[in-house]
């Protein structure tokens, strides 16, 4: 079997496990959903899913959001580690998206890409599930079964996104991220992963 084979073989199997994934991140438009993403930087969704319920009930739009200080976002946000950055850049982005876009949310990857603490991780989160515009976005659940099964030689993100581009069609990406995702948390995991147990390792000997 080569890697494109093992590719669609993979694709099934997830496919028939996640058919309609959600977005794993509490949100309700492009905006909401940008901040959310940014607060999951080292952090898991399941946190960020705690503060920013508490943070979009005081600001859930660029307008609301400048209206609070750097530091009323920053202790709202602390649990999510590294607050001190991401709230100056909440605050920042927040300026930009009111006076160069009009208080929307840009729907381009350089666009979004310019924005303060937005990297090409985040912007691709953006594009692909508040966009539906076709993106891969590769976090480290995604690096790490990659690699385990051969799609990828794991070297860095950038690879591993221009290496799963490759082997899965365009109009499945968007999907297929959230389902490696999910996949990943509930059998695939970093530690004390066991390769016979899982759906998809197990099927390959590498």
């Amino acid at each position: 079997m080569n890697k494109r084979q093992r590719a669609s073989k993979i694709h099934k199997i997830l496919e028939q496990l996640y058919p309609s994934p959600a977005i794993p991140l509490l949100h309700s438009d492009s905006y909401t959903l940008l901040i959310a993403v940014l607060l999951s930087a080292q952090c898991t969704d399941a946190r960020v899913n705690t503060i920013t319920p508490k943070l979009f009930a005081k600001a859930n739009t660029p307008s609301k959001m400048i209206q609070l200080s750097i530091k009323e976002i920053e202790e709202i946000i602390r649990p999510c580690g590294l607050a001190p950055k991401k709230a100056k850049a909440i605050w920042e982005l927040s300026h930009i998206i009111l006076n160069k876009h009009n208080g929307m949310v840009p729907n381009s990857f350089e666009d979004l890409e310019e924005l303060p603490g937005v990297g090409h991780k985040t912007a691709s989160v953006v594009m692909s599930q508040a966009f539906n515009q076709p993106a891969f976005p590769i976090d480290t659940h995604i690096h790490r079964c990659a690699k385990r099964w051969g799609l990828s030689n794991g070297k860095n993100v950038t690879q591993t996104e221009l290496d799963l581009k490759s082997l899965f069609p365009k109009k499945n990406w968007n999907l297929l991220h959230l389902r490696i995702i999910y996949f990943a948390r509930e059998h695939c995991p970093s530690r004390n992963h066991q390769a016979s147990e899982c759906p998809i390792c197990s099927l390959f000997v590498f």
